[in-house]
């Protein structure tokens, strides 16, 4: 197989995701534009444009030793900030239907539209970054040519060597690292903490990233605080679809309608 093959994001679950995140990230400015929602119109366009670039690095050939931690920082940060939001909005729409915004002297509609703007904030972008992590995860260990969707990697992975970067590792693991520490899957191939955690848990994969073995996720958990973290993954795993399907679906019950002569 030819090191400089196209990037595995081939076969119909690609191909599907790629169709769901393009919806995804369409549809919604139709409507801002539409209603003149310029805030989120803003959010949007500054998102776009930080993850375009962060895309274009991602795809480059050769790839750059700094560019895996690149991505990986910059969707942990956005899984997090939309973490934050989701807590916050949900907290806030929580406060207002038990009436504690009386209390401080906050108007229920007010009260109410931060927090369901805040909840649909956080679930979106949410979304948007694991899809697009994902995307980029794909693309990078393809270009290093440790990993392959479908197919043997096209290159053989040394014992110092981290398969998602593809850099050194200098960090014994029994040895404490002044930065990151060195972490070893259950099959054996080791890599950089940072590397491997961003891998699984923000490019949404589940197996080693050189012999595909299944990697034990609660493992990877340093704290309970965590576990929410990947609740709150699985959340929006289930929300990308339907947010992405629904004005298909809406469209297909109008139609049936329309042709019944149904109202």
């Amino acid at each position: 197989m030819d090191a400089g093959a196209a990037p595995g994001l081939e076969g119909p679950p690609q191909q599907e995701q790629l169709v769901t995140l393009l919806q995804m990230w369409v549809v919604p400015l139709y409507f801002t534009i539409k209603l003149y929602w310029w805030r989120f119109l803003s959010m949007w366009g500054m998102f776009s444009v930080i993850t375009s670039y962060i895309l274009f690095r991602a795809t480059r050939k050769p790839l750059s030793g700094r560019t895996p931690r690149l991505v990986y920082k910059w969707f942990l940060l956005i899984y997090k900030l939309s973490y934050a939001f989701g807590v916050v909005g949900y907290l806030a729409i929580i406060f207002t239907m038990c009436g504690f915004n009386l209390f401080f002297r906050i108007k229920a509609r007010d009260s109410m539209d931060f927090g369901i703007v805040s909840l649909f904030y956080g679930l979106y972008y949410g979304v948007m970054g694991r899809d697009f992590a994902e995307i980029c995860s794909d693309y990078m260990a393809s270009t290093l040519g440790f990993y392959s969707v479908s197919g043997m990697p096209t290159r053989s992975l040394s014992d110092d060597i981290c398969a998602v970067c593809g850099q050194k590792i200098i960090v014994e693991l029994d040895e404490e690292g002044l930065i990151e520490n060195t972490y070893q899957l259950s099959c054996k191939h080791v890599f950089h903490e940072f590397c491997i955690r961003g891998w699984c848990i923000v490019g949404k994969k589940q197996t080693c990233p050189y012999c595909k073995e299944k990697v034990d996720l609660k493992r990877m958990i340093n704290n309970p605080w965590e576990r929410t973290h990947f609740l709150y993954g699985q959340i929006l795993d289930w929300l990308r679809y339907l947010v992405a399907w629904q004005p298909v679906v809406i469209g297909i019950v109008q139609g049936i309608n329309y042709s019944l002569g149904l109202e």
